[in-house]
């Protein structure tokens, strides 16, 4: 039961903007939106229709979780009742790496690159019998 309240408990104790815990979540949260931006360039350069396809949601998404992120590190910071509970952090977590995780996935399953067709010519084949002639 200790962890229940541990992890549920609303309004979870002072934290400051210099505590070492909170400057490493912010970092990672602005990490976030800067891979977002860096990403959504980085789509606009591909040259493959099927990475592009299946790189549509990743900016939207980083740029989602950067901003949960730090609005949860702020309302920690400032003691926003509920929103600074852990269980928040723990769910942003999970959410996080099941997202990664399946898109990960996904790619590996569908991205292909269509290879040009080679023809290659048998020098035996003149030399073959051909079809019939009716």
């Amino acid at each position: 039961m200790q962890i229940l309240s541990y992890l549920f408990y609303p309004n979870p104790g002072n934290a400051a903007y210099t505590s070492p815990k909170a400057l490493l979540l912010l970092a990672v949260c602005a990490g976030l939106l800067l891979i977002a931006a860096s990403i959504k360039v980085w789509r606009m350069k591909l040259k493959n229709p099927v990475t592009k396809k299946l790189s549509g949601t990743w900016p939207a998404s980083f740029l989602w979780f950067g901003i949960v992120g730090l609005v949860l590190v702020v309302s920690r910071v400032e003691n926003i009742q509920f929103l600074a509970m852990r269980f928040l952090w723990v769910l942003w977590g999970a959410s996080f790496f099941l997202f990664v995780f399946f898109q990960a996935k996904r790619y590996r399953m569908r991205n292909y690159e269509v290879l040009p067709k080679v023809v290659s010519t048998d020098p035996r084949s003149k030399y073959l019998p051909g079809k019939k002639k009716r």
